[in-house]
């Protein structure tokens, strides 16, 4: 789930948000009985997220790590919807450190229609509306905290009084990823849109800085696991994940 949902999945809604925690808000609405594909490519992914979905009456709430390779998730199984929530870089849950969560995700033990236990604590599932409302309660309980030069630094700017090694070390335990591994993956997602909307290989090449169509149909196949013609002409049984721009410099 969560990062994995696909980009053209009827029903999905997202939004960027003005939080300094959060990256985007999306949610998935309960479909219209239209057949799901076969399968769907979950696209690799450099922030985490916590996302609640409800399958056939069962309510989940999951803290999901950032994915640094692609995975091909089976589709057409039932789902009565789904919310969730993309964190910024530099943000992290202090009980849950975001390099633990890399490749993997953590369920709440427990979870109703209408609450879910995070920390020891009963938290109610927040709306699509009301999610920096959220966020706002789980930074004044200390759970929620930021590097702000994490953020600064994927961006592109250069932080004073900071050692590099120093700016590795914090990008490090705040986001469980290399600041080259983070800019290598949103190089590929940035990449990935500009093919699935049609633009040449050729092209892409120099919009997103690769040093040639060789390195672009590298980092395809290690972040996106599709060449660049298969994203052009996708098939017609097979999703790609979500996908959006985010402020994280991606050239070299």
């Amino acid at each position: 789930m969560a990062h994995d949902l696909p980009e053209d999945l009827p029903g999905l809604e997202h939004r960027p948000s003005d939080s300094p925690y959060v990256e985007r808000v999306y949610r998935v609405e309960p479909g219209d009985g239209a057949a799901a594909p076969e399968r769907m490519v979950s696209v690799a992914n450099s922030n985490w997220e916590l996302i609640a979905w409800t399958s056939e009456g069962v309510t989940n709430v999951s803290v999901r790590g950032p994915e640094t390779r692609p995975t091909v998730v089976p589709m057409g199984g039932p789902m009565d919807g789904a919310f969730g929530v993309i964190f910024r870089h530099g943000a992290h849950l202090r009980s849950l450190p975001v390099a633990g969560l890399v490749d993997t995700a953590v369920r709440s033990p427990h979870a109703t229609s209408r609450t879910f236990v995070l920390d020891g604590a009963e938290w109610e599932i927040p709306a699509y509306g009301n999610a920096e409302t959220f966020v706002d309660r789980l930074v004044r309980a200390g759970l929620l905290v930021r590097d702000p030069l994490v953020a600064d630094v994927l961006a592109g700017d250069t932080p004073l009084l900071v050692t590099p090694r120093s700016v590795q070390r914090r990008v490090a335990a705040a986001t469980g990823l290399t600041q080259g591994t983070i800019r290598q993956i949103e190089r590929a997602r940035q990449a990935a849109m500009l093919l699935r909307r049609g633009e040449a290989a050729a092209d892409v090449v120099h919009l997103v800085g690769y040093h040639d169509q060789p390195h672009l149909a590298r980092s395809m196949a290690r972040f996106v696991g599709r060449r660049a013609t298969e994203l052009q002409r996708p098939a017609p049984d097979e999703m790609l994940s979500l996908l959006y721009k985010t402020d994280a410099e991606v050239r070299p």
